[in-house]
Parts: C-alpha cells; sequence; structure tokens
C-alpha cells in the first residue's frame, strides 16, 4: 500500500488525530524548516511525523551533533516515516509526554520543535496540555514551527490557537502560503 493510500486510511481511522486527507508537500515542509538557523540548534523535537515529509527535510538539515527524535502516535505512520528516514528515532507515543521522553533521553531543553499536528481539530483542553508540555522543553528563544490551513481560520480552535500563539512567543510570523499543498498551508513560525 502507499504512503497516501497509508495516511488516507490512518485519517478515517482517526481524523480528530491526522486532521489532513494528503501528506504534507514538499513545498510546506520546506516552509517548514528553512527560516530556522540550523547551526544554532542542538535539540530538535518533531511532533506528528507521520509519513515522514517533514522529517526528510528536517534530516537533510541537521548538522552533526544536533540531537533529534520524532514523535508520532499512530503505528502505522511511525513504521512509514521510518522506512522513509532510517536511522531516525520514531518514539510512538503522545506529545504531551515530552517532557519525560527528553528526560530519558538526557535531554535538558529544546531549540526547536517542528509540528505536523492539527491543532484547529484539537479541542482547548487537548491543546492547552500539549502546548504546556512544550513549553517545559522549549526555553525562552526556543523556535516553533507549526502549519495551519487557511480555511482552519475560520474554526473557533484555529482561532484560539493563533490567539494563543501571539499570547505566548515574543515573535510570530507566517510563511508565504504552500499553494502546492493539499489543501492549502502557511507556516506559523514563533519563537518564545
Amino acid at each position: 500500500m502507499s504512503d497516501h493510500a497509508q495516511f488516507l486510511k490512518a485519517f478515517f481511522r482517526n481524523s480528530g488525530q491526522i486532521g489532513a486527507i494528503a501528506p504534507s508537500s514538499e513545498t510546506l515542509a520546506g516552509r517548514m524548516t528553512d527560516w530556522l538557523d540550523w547551526n544554532a540548534l542542538d535539540c530538535v523535537v518533531e511532533y506528528g511525523p507521520g509519513t515522514g515529509v517533514f522529517t526528510e527535510a528536517i534530516t537533510k538539515r541537521l548538522r552533526g551533533g544536533t540531537r533529534f527524535f520524532a514523535v508520532e502516535r499512530d503505528p502505522a505512520l511511525a513504521a512509514i516515516c521510518r522506512n522513509r528516514c532510517p536511522g531516525v528515532e520514531v518514539v510512538e507515543d503522545c506529545v504531551s509526554r515530552v517532557p519525560e521522553l527528553c528526560r530519558e533521553r538526557g535531554i535538558e531543553r529544546v531549540d526547536a520543535v517542528i509540528c505536523g499536528l492539527p491543532w484547529a481539530a484539537f479541542s482547548p483542553d487537548l491543546q492547552d496540555q500539549l502546548l504546556e508540555a512544550m513549553f517545559e522543553v522549549l526555553p525562552p528563544g526556543g523556535k516553533f514551527a507549526t502549519f495551519a490551513y487557511w480555511q482552519g481560520l475560520a474554526l473557533p480552535a484555529g482561532q484560539r490557537f493563533r490567539k494563543f500563539l501571539k499570547t505566548n512567543f515574543a515573535t510570530v510570523t507566517h510563511s508565504a502560503t504552500a499553494w502546492r499543498n493539499l489543501p492549502p498551508a502557511f507556516v506559523y513560525q514563533c519563537e518564545r
């Protein structure tokens, strides 16, 4: 079964956690990763790598010595990501446990979080839970990249998430639209 078919199957199994009907595009992956200064990053964590499109973009940019792992809740998608990016540690767990996952690996702080989670599909409580866990390991100056679909901004959860970002990060900008993504998306580029 193709990666796209596996992704679609995962979407139908649990659309509240997948939130898209197709894997992200390489254009969107570039928007997620190109704005970061990779020479300044000692530790990067990816949330929700899915089929590994962002993971592949991250591994191409990592410098020697940078710690990196990805957290994927869906076992089938985690397997696809591992096949696409051999050598990357893909942990099958929930990102709410990132502080514990970091401690298990001897990581005290994370310099950047690259996130493929569908924030607009999450309840306010779940958004808060996941972001609070991230803030335990992402210090001031830490970077956070996540994407959103333009139509998601019309949803209350999408509007709440945007407000949360602007309230809790020192800077929040967004990238140009990745029109070749299905559906078109942009990247929130945030610094604590």
